[in-house]
């Protein structure tokens, strides 16, 4: 389980920071900063990825209620421009920068660091496995962006965003064929760009 050991070694205020979606055909990168009050930790916080939906949902409310929360997102616009990479990076400046508060510093989750963050940062491979604070930005940056998915499928059901979250499923990759490519799609990811090719060649 993710502790507070590398919070406690660097000291001071210190925000985790992890993102949600990097790897989806559709729909915006999200990200999100999150500074606990270490006397008051909600329990059963962890990688949301070993969470239920179920489990995520009631943490995500008791993180919000108990710490200091910054969510950022990038756009699927900002996606086709910068790339996924660049993007992702955004979208965790945009998180730490809503936290109003400048924390001493950023643990986050990955191998890279966004160079333009307001505090000194520090990437943690598996981040979300070893800190706390990492764990529970994975939470709520993952509850804010299936959310988002979840209200983009009421606009666009052929998909099945509703349990795919904008992943390539095999629900997905069929809407795709079905209904060819929606404004909220990743142009630059491979199977949509095959897909958008082919409808441009299906209507010239």
């Amino acid at each position: 389980m993710p502790d507070f050991t590398l919070e406690k070694r660097l000291g001071g205020v210190v925000c985790g920071v992890d993102e949600a979606g990097r790897g989806p055909l559709a729909g915006p990168v999200v990200a999100a900063a999150v500074i606990l009050d270490r006397k008051r930790v909600p329990r059963g916080i962890d990688d949301s990825k070993k969470l239920t939906a179920e489990k995520r949902e009631d943490l995500y409310w008791r993180i919000m209620e108990r710490g200091r929360v910054g969510i950022g997102a990038a756009s699927v616009a900002e996606i086709a421009r910068l790339n996924i990479f660049h993007a992702t990076m955004l979208a965790m400046c945009r998180a730490v920068t809503a936290l109003r508060v400048v924390p001493d510093h950023a643990l986050v989750d990955g191998n890279h660091c966004p160079k333009q963050l307001c505090c000194p940062a520090t990437a943690v491979v598996d981040g979300d496995a070893l800190s706390i604070s990492i764990a529970a930005a994975s939470i709520i940056a993952k509850v804010t962006r299936d959310r988002a998915m979840a209200k983009l499928h009421l606009r666009y059901p052929a998909y099945g965003w509703d349990s795919n979250k904008g992943y390539g499923t095999p629900a997905h990759h069929a809407g795709l064929k079905a209904a060819g490519i929606s404004p909220h799609h990743r142009l630059g990811f491979a199977p949509v760009h095959e897909q958008m090719t082919l409808d441009l060649e299906l209507t010239s």
